[in-house]
């Protein structure tokens, strides 16, 4: 089937906000997961591989354990990016508009691919960022993505590596961010210590973005239906409370 971007978000949404997401929150996390999706980098795929950190109302806060004028350490204690990190792209942006550049590290962090939609965000706000980060073991992957001040759509690299390279940190992302620069990336690995590489351009990105629009998104019946049953602790709290409501009177 297919359905179109307002469906899935708002769909989204209500997802998220059943699954105790706050106002602004669970919208934050719905557009990142459509994003992915809509731009050909599997944003469904990348959801249900989140589900176990997603509703994750038993982990502590993110807690900001170290800051100066210029640069933060941040742990997420296991939470997934969906929930917290476009709260740590707003302290990189206001450390970058203050020092000029900014330098953030993020631990403890899942699903950190989510993060094309903010570096998205960021450009169209007039920062330039990069993101680095490396996904699990055998094999382990390795990934950055960078944008300029001004662009709409990132520059993203991704590295299959062998079996040999462990990644140097597990679960961390680190960000470097500024208002007068822009900053460019590449990936870290050899190309010796690489199974596969790919690279998506933002023109791509475009491409393909422009394409789904038009011709909707495609996903499973099934999937279609997770997301609403999620969605439907939302519904039931909100009658109930209509009816409280209508009887108190």
């Amino acid at each position: 089937m297919r359905i179109s971007l307002n469906e899935l978000n708002a769909t989204l949404k209500r997802s998220f906000e059943g699954m105790g997401y706050f106002v602004g929150t669970y919208e934050d996390a719905a557009q990142m997961v459509s994003w992915l999706e809509m731009h050909g980098e599997q944003g469904f795929s990348e959801l249900e591989r989140a589900l176990p950190y997603v509703n994750d109302d038993d982990k502590a806060p993110v807690e900001l354990l170290f800051e100066d004028a210029s640069s933060a350490i941040v742990d997420c204690h296991g939470r997934s990016a969906l929930n917290g990190l476009a709260l740590v792209l707003d302290l990189a942006h206001a450390k970058a508009l203050k020092a000029g550049i900014a330098t953030l590290k993020v631990q403890h962090c899942h699903n950190r691919k989510f993060i094309l939609k903010l570096l998205a965000d960021c450009g169209r706000r007039g920062i330039s960022m990069m993101a680095y980060w490396q996904n699990g073991t055998q094999p382990s992957t390795e990934h950055v993505a960078s944008i300029s001040a001004g662009e709409q759509y990132p520059h993203y690299s991704e590295a299959v590596l062998k079996a040999d390279c462990s990644p140097l940190e597990k679960q961390t992302l680190t960000l470097i961010c500024s208002d007068r620069v822009n900053i460019g990336a590449q990936l870290m690995s050899s190309p010796d210590d690489r199974i596969s590489c790919r690279t998506v351009e933002p023109r791509a990105f475009a491409a393909t973005g422009l394409a789904t629009l038009e011709s909707g998104i495609a996903i499973s019946e099934s999937l279609w239906q997770t997301f609403n049953q999620l969605g439907d602790k939302v519904l039931v709290e909100n009658t109930e409370q209509s009816r409280q409501g209508a009887g108190g009177r």
